[in-house]
């Protein structure tokens, strides 16, 4: 039988790391009131028969705070660029202009910020349990580890205890940005 892989700490604190950044991520795609280019992100256009990203069929900027215009590359995808946006469900209204299309960011009404902060709350909890799953993973390893006579009870009770730290301070650190992106949605 082969030895049981040694304790890693720094790949535990790398997954957890990991899945704080791809919280940020969709918190990026969630519309404040400000434009940003991520928003966008989950958009797939059909172009040159396959669905390809948005991103991937013209540039993406933001002219002023509640505008994004993209100038796409393909003058013959515009089209297939703006059926993308319209039925992507993001209350945005492309408007035209050769190949440039632009997107002005509608007011959001107090009912979609609080959609929009539920959504959050759920990436959020998506995140905490991405923690939690390293977290078993860590606290089985230091098991295995343990019965197999390659780490004291004492080694493993304090390996333990450091899988714990980082586990309790990943959480405070998705905590903090759940309430950051929170204040943010909530801000009129």
């Amino acid at each position: 039988m082969a030895a049981p892989a040694p304790f890693n700490a720094a790949d535990l604190k790398r997954r957890m790391t990991g899945a704080i950044d791809a919280l940020k991520h969709d918190f990026g795609g969630l519309r404040t009131g400000r434009a940003s280019a991520a928003l966008l992100d989950p958009i797939m256009v059909d172009a040159y028969g396959a669905k390809t990203p948005i991103v991937a069929v013209g540039s993406i900027t933001v002219p002023e705070p509640r505008m994004l215009q993209i100038s796409v590359w393909d003058r013959g995808l515009v089209i297939a660029v703006e059926k993308a946006i319209q039925q992507s469900n993001l209350g945005l209204n492309p408007q035209t202009e050769g190949s440039v299309i632009r997107l002005r960011m509608p007011d959001l009404t107090q009912d979609r910020r609080k959609e929009l902060v539920k959504v959050a709350h759920t990436y959020a909890e998506k995140a905490r349990v991405a923690v939690r799953n390293v977290r078993r993973d860590g606290m089985d390893q230091i098991k295995t580890l343990e019965k197999a006579s390659v780490m004291s009870e004492d080694e493993a009770k304090g390996k333990s205890e450091e899988v714990q730290k980082m586990t309790d301070g990943t959480i405070k650190d998705i905590d903090a940005a759940l309430k950051h992106k929170e204040a943010e949605i909530m801000q009129v």
